[in-house]
């Protein structure tokens, strides 16, 4: 039997928990350093399984790359390879971040079409349509993305949909583009900001971050720098939702609250009292949550990554809730585990019904990716007895010291070996 966690439920969770940098910024960050020779310092880096996979993805690109503590040093040749193969970037989404760095230093950059989470398509159409305005060739052959070109200019680039993978790549490659290069309808994500403003430390001209509309005047040369990760604030709501579920108590430390707005307001809805603090935050939840209604859409609305974790508490919320996934079509597929510990609830198209029940039951249980994983987790804390929750890898991938934090908080969880 693969390692698995054995959750007991029943404790309520009290105390302070240590949120450490965003999983969705750091991997980017760790790209950008691709876009000059020299030696990049990332800080504040979260202990998860992907910063490794980076730094692999990294090193085959030509960089050296040296993993210390919460700390990331990439060194970048003069001439970075431009070839991320299949072994590289098969186990993660983000790897595909590569590609507009590549463009951008090489004038080439061969990537093989990631793997990732199961949670529904991500097409990289509008990543290959805002290299084409920039100048670039690119086409898929052979399983990988290939984009190429002699000289890379400036375009007004309006995207389809706000993808903050598109918006990435199109904005690295534009920093060292000729002229002006206008994204509209860009992502505003947090993680968003947090690369524009490591792009300017490298010296970048671009502007407009957390707006819909990036404004970059692309620069001959960019030089290296170092830069702290924003915090995390999946891993700091999921922490939050945590305390609603559990009728606890906790506080929040090393995120910025108002980039968790429209959650916490909804974490109030459910009757917790919320306090932003400099740093963090402090939910508590003194009766049973109410029943409140979730939308997944792009930033600064309810964000997808929390849509399982907002399943779980409405799972033992008094009264019905509706929860509408307006991002991912596939991700869904993880209520089918969440009916297994007993949630009454149904799903249909890009809509679910959950109505609330006072306890959830114990049973083993499978992550389909790391938000599943934790909405499992969460789950298991109040259901009665033990619930087994297989595939963690997953969970590894997006929550540093996810069993120490939740022990520290009064969870109890066992990591179990092998066998």
């Amino acid at each position: 039997m693969s390692e698995h966690f054995l959750v007991t439920g029943g404790n309520r969770l009290e105390g302070e928990v240590l949120v450490g940098g965003a999983k969705n910024s750091v991997l980017k960050l760790m790209a950008a350093a691709l876009l000059a020779e020299g030696t990049t310092v990332v800080t504040n880096c979260p202990d998860i399984l992907d910063v490794p996979l980076m730094a692999d993805v990294l090193r085959g690109l030509g960089c050296e790359v040296e993993l210390e503590d919460s700390e990331v040093r990439i060194t970048t040749p003069a001439e970075p390879k431009y070839h991320a193969d299949f072994d590289a970037v098969k186990q993660f989404r983000a790897s595909v971040c590569v590609l507009g760095p590549l463009v951008a230093r090489c004038r080439r950059a061969v990537v093989a079409l990631p793997g990732g989470d199961a949670i529904g398509s991500r097409p990289l159409d509008m990543h290959q349509s805002g290299l084409r305005l920039l100048g670039a060739r690119s086409e898929i052959e052979h399983g990988c993305v290939v984009a190429e070109a002699d000289d890379l200019h400036g375009a007004n680039i309006r995207l389809v949909f706000p993808s903050v993978g598109a918006t990435e790549n199109i904005l690295m490659a534009a920093v060292l583009a000729r002229g002006e290069t206008v994204i509209d309808n860009a992502a505003r994500e947090p993680e968003i900001v947090d690369l524009c403003n490591m792009l300017n430390e490298m010296g970048a001209k671009v502007s407009g971050g957390g707006s819909s509309t990036l404004t970059i005047q692309g620069v001959r040369k960019l030089e290296p720098t170092t830069h702290r990760v924003i915090g995390d604030r999946i891993v700091a709501a999921t922490w939050g939702v945590a305390a609603s579920m559990t009728r606890g108590d906790v506080r929040v430390r090393g995120v910025n609250h108002k980039h968790l707005g429209l959650v916490l307001d909804k974490l109030r809805t459910a009757g917790a009292e919320v306090t932003p603090e400099i740093d963090g935050f402090r939910v508590i939840q003194r009766e049973r949550p109410k029943a409140v209604n979730f939308a997944t859409l792009p930033y600064p609305g309810f964000p997808t990554d929390l849509q399982p974790m907002a399943i779980g508490l409405a799972a033992v919320a008094e009264g019905t809730s509706m929860i509408t996934e307006n991002v991912f079509e596939s991700r869904f597929r993880f209520v089918e585990e969440m009916i297994r510990l007993g949630a009454d609830a149904r799903t249909d198209g890009h809509h679910a019904v959950i109505r609330g029940v006072p306890v959830l039951s114990s049973a083993p249980v499978w992550s389909s990716d790391i938000r599943a994983g934790a909405g499992l987790v969460l789950a298991g804390l109040v259901a009665d007895g033990t619930t087994e929750v297989h595939d963690i890898f997953h969970i590894d991938r997006g929550y540093p010291r996810f069993v120490e934090n939740l022990r520290g908080l009064g969870g109890v969880i066992e990591r179990v070996g092998s066998e």
